[in-house]
């Protein structure tokens, strides 16, 4: 059957009478004054480092999104920008913007304690029949700015990602009298440890997820696809407030899961479905989970490696409080995987994993041989290579820190970090396996570090797999 034949019946029906089983609390946006001390505190340590001003540089990415999540941390500014941040207390700080052809105007974004402004301008002659670049206009207006106040010569620190390195290259240049260094770092240590008011925005983000995944098991049947799936889920958690639809995965086959994005699948009975969500994005701030679902009957090697990754989770979650090794929540998650004959041990230098290198560590080759999908060759393609390249675990390692939308990584949960758990920390713990056309799972909750132990964010869902009857 073709995947893109019209349904029976209209597919916005599916979602008809769902209503999930608990009720969203949805957090307010982050105190003003909590952007204050967040400001207070940059600007104290940029002193104590002997800078003179501060230059945040955030570019726009596709689908109308900010490369990261700095601007928004410092100031809730959605758009693309240089922040230019003087030490002086008598200069204010100056956001410059409006120099990408983005039209995603305020609200939601207008940037707290920023009070002024300044347009760049969208230029080019295909654009606006005017010469010009506008990042070269952007360039000029923040060597102006930095020169007003007085940095012109002075030590400057730098905050952006790799999508900055060319500004702040062309920065450079255009002030040879200047020094700039790098200082993300002040900002990734800030967010280690989340307020009261950040872990409201994370807790509504993970209760999306669960409505959105309940969503998913409403409709989830024989024969629906993955589009409706996927659609489900996003109708749900994006009527309520969630800002993207695009940071998830599906993964849909007879096998186990792929990270992947829907394509047409027709669930059967033997199927097995993951909801691997990377990112549910409430005031900023993300969620992550992950849910496995299964139409009928599974394999005896599919229900170990599914019940192996529950019982992972669950072990670490019991150690979870201050003063736990990250060591040792991620070695206690994968004692199951070596009950079961899956793994050797829990160290990551030595684990396979599905993303890993060749022996040599050189570029591993993709196993080329035709795998019969209907769905897939009903749109005219074939799959023709075997993923993954390595069964085992999708990362060698159990989770990581969870952040705002664009955010790094403040932490891995893995058995070479010695690091202590602390409170406010807000991390995801998720056990996952792929063995090529064999098996499948990938499940794990989202977790805040309490005083005397933790919060799970996600629990509105259990972490079992879920039956559909098939």
């Amino acid at each position: 059957m073709n995947a893109h034949a019209p349904a029976t019946a209209p597919i916005e029906r599916l979602l008809g009478g769902f209503t999930p089983d608990f009720d969203f609390i949805p957090a307010g946006p982050i105190p003003v004054a909590e952007y204050a001390e967040r400001m207070r505190k940059l600007k104290r340590e940029a002193v104590s480092a002997g800078h003179d001003a501060i230059v945040v540089h955030c570019d726009s990415v596709g689908w109308f999104h900010a490369a990261h999540a700095y601007l928004r941390y410092l100031c809730d500014w959605m758009r693309e920008g240089v922040l230019v941040i003087p030490m002086d207390e008598d200069k204010e700080p100056v956001l410059l913007s409006f120099f990408t052809q983005s039209v995603i105007l305020p609200p939601g974004g207008e940037p707290v304690g920023i009070d002024r402004i300044l347009q760049i301008g969208a230029v080019g002659r295909e654009y606006a029949d005017i010469p010009g670049d506008s990042g070269a206009k952007t360039i000029e207006a923040t060597v102006k700015l930095l020169g007003e106040i007085g940095a012109g010569r002075g030590s400057i620190g730098f905050i952006g990602d790799k999508r900055s390195a060319a500004f702040r290259a062309a920065l450079a240049a255009a002030m040879p009298g200047a020094k700039f260094t790098d200082q993300h770092g002040i900002l990734d240590r800030m967010q280690r440890n989340r307020s009261a008011a950040e872990i409201a925005c994370f807790r509504s983000a993970a209760q999306l997820i669960s409505i959105a995944t309940q969503a998913a098991y409403h409709v989830a049947r024989p024969g629906v696809t993955d589009y409706e799936i996927y659609a489900a889920f996003t109708m749900a958690q994006m009527a309520r407030g969630g800002e993207t639809g695009d940071g998830y995965q599906i993964g849909a086959n007879e096998w186990g899961t792929h990270c992947g994005k829907p394509y047409g699948r027709r669930m059967r009975p033997g199927d097995l479905g993951n909801l691997y969500v990377s990112n549910v994005t409430y005031q900023g701030y993300t969620a992550q989970t992950a849910r496995m679902f299964a139409f009928g009957e599974l394999t005896a090697r599919q229900e170990l490696v599914l019940d192996a990754c529950t019982r992972g989770v669950k072990a670490a979650e019991k150690l979870i409080r201050p003063g736990t090794l990250f060591r040792d929540l991620n070695n206690a998650a994968f004692e199951s995987y070596v009950d079961a004959g899956m793994l050797g041990d829990a160290e990551a230098r030595t684990m396979p994993y599905n993303w890993s290198t060749a022996p040599d560590g050189g570029p591993r080759e993709i196993r080329r041989q035709y795998v019969p999908d209907a769905d897939y060759e009903a749109q005219g393609r074939m799959l023709m290579h075997v993923y993954p390249a390595v069964a085992g675990p999708h990362n060698p390692n159990l989770g990581h820190s969870v952040g705002m939308a664009g955010g790094q990584n403040a932490f891995n949960i893995s058995s070479h970090n010695y690091d202590k758990l602390e409170e406010g920390m807000v991390f995801v713990m998720h056990t996952q396996w792929l063995e090529p056309q064999s098996a499948g799972c990938n499940i794990g909750d989202m977790y805040v570090v309490t005083a005397d132990g933790f919060e799970n964010l996600s629990r509105h869902t259990p972490l079992e797999t879920h039956r559909v009857a098939a």
